[in-house]
C-alpha cells in the first residue's frame, strides 16, 4: 500500500515512484498494489493513480483533510490501513511523510525504517528496507519480522518512476472517515498560500554542481556562470550550502535532493559518499578536481584534473562559441 501525497489536486512525483516500486515488490509476492489518498474533492485523481500501477485506490474525502494536519490525516490513514490490512505500507520521505508515518507506525505498534534508498523482497517474503547509516559509510538492511505492517519512508528521487499506462483501471473504494472533534480542533489552517518552486533539480537535464574545492562564493559564481551558458540548474554539496554560497534548496546528496540528469558537472567536489548517493545515477558525469585521487573520479565518465579557475573559463568560452 502506498500513501499518495497530494496538494491542491497535484500528486507528488515520489508517490508515482513508490507505486512503480510497489508494483515490482507486489509481483514478487504475487500480491496486488493498493494506494490511499486523502483530501477534499480528489475523486478525479483515481485515474492518474491507477495509471501508475495501483490495483485498488482508497479515497478518504473530508473538509478536515483539505490541508495537511497531523491528527486528521493520522485518523484517516489508520482507518484505511486497518480496512486493507496490507503487508507493506510505503510513504515518501517528505515533510508530510516523515510526520505522518511515525504516528501510523506507533498506532499499529510496528517498526518504521526512515529514508530508505532501496527496497527488496528477501527471505521468507520479508521486506528488506535498505538505507545509508553511520554518515553514509555503510548500508544497513533492516527487517520487521515480528510485527505488521512493514513500514518505510523512501527518499524522493531514488526510485525510478515508470511510465503511466493510460486507460488502466483500478477498483475505487471510498472510505467513510470519522475524525474526532478534538483532533480536528487542535490545530486550524487560517491561511494557505502556494508558492511555486523556482528551483527544479529533479527535472533538470543538466546540472552544474559546486563543492568546497571552489574555495569561496566568488569561485561558486563561476559555477553559476557555466550553468547559465548551458541552460542548466545549479547544484551544491552540503558544505557549500553551509558556507552560504547558494540556496539550501540546491543541495544534492544524502540529506538533499536525489537527481538523475543527462549531464552532471561536479566542480570542486571530492566525491564523499553522502554527495554521491544523490547524483551517481546521472547519465553522464563530468568531474573537475585538482586531486587525481578524488573519489568523484571513480564514478565520473569524463575526468578533468585541473584547477577550476583554468578549466571553467575554457569550458564557458567553448560552449559560447558552439552556440554562435
Amino acid at each position: 500500500m502506498v500513501f499518495i501525497e497530494q496538494e491542491e489536486g497535484r500528486i507528488k512525483d515520489v508517490s508515482f515512484e513508490l507505486l512503480t516500486k510497489a508494483g515490482e515488490l507486489a509481483s514478487e509476492l504475487k500480491e496486488r498494489v493498493s494506494a490511499f489518498v486523502m483530501g477534499e474533492g480528489i475523486s478525479s485523481l483515481t485515474e492518474e493513480i491507477a495509471s501508475y500501477g495501483a490495483d485498488v485506490v482508497y479515497i478518504a474525502e473530508d473538509p478536515e483533510l483539505k490541508h495537511y494536519r497531523t491528527l486528521p490525516y493520522f485518523h484517516a490513514a489508520k482507518q484505511v490501513i486497518r480496512e486493507e490490512n496490507p503487508q507493506i505500507v510505503l510513504f515518501g520521505a517528505t515533510l508530510i511523510g516523515r510526520d505522518l508515518a511515525p504516528h501510523v507506525a506507533s498506532y499499529f505498534y510496528t517498526g518504521l525504517t526512515a529514508d530508505c534508498t532501496e527496497l527488496q523482497i528477501g527471505e521468507e517474503k520479508m521486506l528488506y528496507q535498505i538505507r545509508p547509516a553511520f554518515g553514509g559509510n555503510i548500508r544497513a538492511t533492516i527487517v520487521t519480522p515480528d510485527y505488521a505492517p512493514q513500514m518505510a519512508t523512501v527518499r524522493e528521487g531514488v526510485m525510478k518512476m515508470g511510465a503511466p499506462k493510460k486507460g488502466r483501471k483500478a477498483e475505487v473504494k471510498k472510505v467513510k472517515i470519522k475524525i474526532p472533534a478534538e483532533a480536528a480542533a487542535l490545530t486550524q489552517v487560517l491561511h494557505h498560500e502556494r508558492k511555486e518552486k523556482t528551483i527544479n533539480l529533479k527535472g533538470a537535464e543538466i546540472i552544474v554542481a559546486g563543492g568546497m574545492g571552489l574555495g569561496s562564493a566568488e569561485g561558486f559564481a563561476m559555477v553559476k556562470e557555466l550553468a547559465k551558458v548551458l541552460g542548466a540548474e545549479v547544484g551544491a554539496t552540503r558544505a557549500a550550502i553551509d558556507a552560504g554560497w547558494t540556496e539550501a534548496d540546491r543541495q544534492i546528496g544524502q540529506t538533499g535532493t536525489t537527481v538523475r540528469p543527462k549531464l552532471y558537472f561536479a566542480v570542486g567536489i571530492s566525491g564523499a559518499i553522502q554527495h554521491r548517493a544523490g547524483m551517481e545515477e546521472s547519465f553522464k558525469i563530468v568531474a573537475v578536481n585538482t586531486d587525481p585521487e578524488a573519489p568523484i573520479f571513480d564514478i565520473a565518465d569524463y575526468k578533468i584534473v585541473g584547477d577550476y579557475k583554468t578549466v571553467l573559463p575554457e569550458l564557458i568560452a567553448a560552449y559560447k562559441k558552439l552556440q554562435k
